[in-house]
């Protein structure tokens, strides 16, 4: 144990990945195989995306730190504390856990598994044996590579049906009335004038009825204009700065979110559950999809690179392929570091 980091090591956790793999070794087997498709797929799709984003890289950079509760610069994305930890803990515990339930279906030792807590933010950890990895069949490595991210994404997908259906059941209580302001950006031109909490009944005397005509009427302002804002609690004047996205239109910087009101209560408070669930499963959603997109980037040792490294081995020797991917790492990396550093100019 060495702080900020707290390591936790079982053996109770090898015996669940042990008994979840041996539950129905085919499913796995094909599954990942099907997986090892995906990812590849991902692999170009997310390879592709940072690649042609760099020439806007400094209106809106592409990859950005995650911390929960922390607004970081550049991004304009802001994730939950509480919610952002739950997430973040999916991400992590998913895709290392099938990395181990792939690891014993093709037969390789686990080393070391556990559970970790670096600082605030949860973790697990499982470590396959390197040298038996390594020693193992070319489509057993792709396999185990292609888990977690693999899970992760499929994770993603589950909460986006959890998602729909729980969108599909929200109007049976509650009907949409306005909308709610949820964050207001740092130095935006909202800050310090419009407050979380308030709900904007108008813009510019243009009823705000839902999110639809919220989207039309805000959609419509150009930088520089000075916008009359109606919510409950009085009347904001805002003058508009350059969106961050398109510099052609206007900039409030706050996050809005639908507002509601009840109108079928044979249930109590409980229906309320349904939006807290709601904001969950999205950052479940976009932070396993985002990360395990990201982990299949061409790069190592993230697990793209070594499956890259795995595929060409195929046609190529090991002194041909090794500085095709060690060059294409290093790439890959000064990208990354550029749309980083491009956050915070």
């Amino acid at each position: 144990m060495n702080f900020p980091v707290i390591m936790w090591r079982t053996q109770r956790l090898r015996g669940l990945i042990s008994g979840i793999s041996n539950f129905s070794p085919r499913f796995w087997r094909w599954y990942m195989n099907l997986g090892i498709v995906v990812a590849f797929g991902a692999m170009i799709f997310i390879t592709w995306t940072l690649v042609s984003t760099l020439p806007t890289v400094f209106d809106t950079p592409s990859v950005s730190i995650i911390i929960p509760g922390v607004e970081m610069p550049g991004s304009s994305i802001y994730i939950p504390f509480v919610y952002g930890l739950i997430a973040l803990a999916t991400v992590l515990v998913v895709h290392e856990f099938s990395h181990g339930i792939q690891s014993v279906g093709e037969k390789i030792s686990i080393k070391s598994i556990g559970l970790l807590l670096f600082a605030i933010i949860p973790g697990a950890f499982v470590e396959p044996d390197e040298e038996e990895l390594k020693n193992a069949k070319r489509s057993s490595r792709l396999r185990v590579y292609a888990a977690g991210s693999v899970a992760n994404i499929t994770l993603a997908l589950i909460a986006m049906l959890l998602i729909s259906l729980i969108s599909m059941g929200i109007p049976a209580f509650f009907d949409e009335n306005g909308i709610e302001i949820d964050r207001i950006v740092s130095d935006s031109p909202s800050d310090g004038i419009l407050k979380e909490g308030m709900i904007i009944e108008s813009i510019n005397n243009e009823k705000v009825n839902d999110s639809e005509s919220y989207v039309n009427i805000v959609g419509s302002f150009h930088p520089g204009d000075n916008v009359s804002v109606q919510t409950d609690q009085g009347t904001y004047n805002v003058v508009l700065d350059k969106n961050p996205n398109n510099e052609s239109v206007g900039f409030f910087g706050i996050q809005a979110s639908k507002h509601f009101e009840m109108i079928n209560n044979s249930l109590g408070p409980i229906p309320w559950v349904l939006f807290e669930l709601l904001e969950l499963f999205q950052w479940v959603a976009m932070l396993n999809l985002g990360i395990g997109l990201f982990n299949l980037l061409p790069l190592k040792p993230l697990d793209g690179g070594y499956m890259l490294e795995i595929l060409l081995s195929y046609r190529l020797s090991e002194e041909h392929y090794k500085p095709i991917v060690n060059a294409l790492s290093v790439v890959m990396a000064m990208i990354i570091v550029f749309s980083l550093v491009a956050g915070f100019l």
